[in-house]
């Protein structure tokens, strides 16, 4: 599944030329945009391939019920600004900053976060190979150390976050970061894979043991399309 952007929203440009939102936001001119609406992806496997690590019931209600909701968001934020731009009334452009960075930012995790997703018969599961294996040999010291530093790090996240691995362009090495909220990963800091601490992507299956859900992911992380973004960088 491409992350493809076929035209920018020209809310997004207006916010930007306008600096009503806070740097980071430029981030999410990289996600989908069609005819100036932000798009709900398609999955590129069915809602119940990941099982039994992550049910197809929780699959279905977190792309189509929380992802959509997320778009929804964002083109009601877009549609908003364009209004209040036409209207020469910045102050109330300025008020919607907030929620451009959390259902904008909701879209591009989530776009990302399915990306980073396979069945085993897609590939999902096992370890990383190649160039990622070696920079995170380098960087983490083995595979197992960097799974036991994102299991802690999303453990110690206080309410809703991602737990993301990144490439810090400025330092050139892998790092493991925490995110709140929604918030999306910017800057000098290039993300590879996030995992999704919110209740929403496990409590139906999982309820209370969190645990459990950080450790059977690993199972369908796809490991490839993590490759392909550090050959990107």
């Amino acid at each position: 599944m491409a992350t493809s952007l076929f035209r920018t929203a020209p809310a997004v440009r207006v916010a930007f030329r306008t600096a009503l939102v806070r740097p980071g936001l430029a981030s999410l001119a990289s996600i989908s945009f069609v005819r100036g609406k932000a798009t709900l992806p398609d999955l590129s496997y069915d809602y119940g391939a990941l099982e039994p690590y992550i049910s197809g019931k929780i699959m279905e209600l977190h792309h189509k019920g929380h992802h959509n909701n997320y778009v929804n968001g964002l083109n009601a934020a877009l549609e908003t600004i364009e209004e209040a731009k036409a209207k020469g009334d910045d102050i109330q452009a300025a008020a919607v900053a907030p929620l451009l960075n959390f259902n904008g930012g909701g879209h591009k995790n989530h776009t990302l976060f399915w990306e980073n997703l396979a069945p085993h018969n897609q590939g999902g599961g096992g370890e990383p190979e190649g160039a990622l294996k070696s920079a995170i040999d380098k960087d983490f010291g083995s595979f197992d150390t960097l799974q036991k530093q994102i299991n802690t790090a999303l453990a110690g996240i206080q309410g809703s976050g991602w737990a993301w691995l990144v490439k810090d362009k400025s330092a050139g090495t892998l790092q493991v970061i925490t995110k709140p909220n929604q918030d999306p990963v910017t800057g000098n800091q290039i993300p590879l894979l996030g995992i999704d601490a919110w209740e929403h992507a496990y409590y139906l299956q999982y309820q209370n043991r969190k645990a459990e859900y950080f450790n059977a992911i690993w199972n369908v992380i796809n490991w490839s399309t993590v490759a392909k973004r550090l050959e990107k960088e």
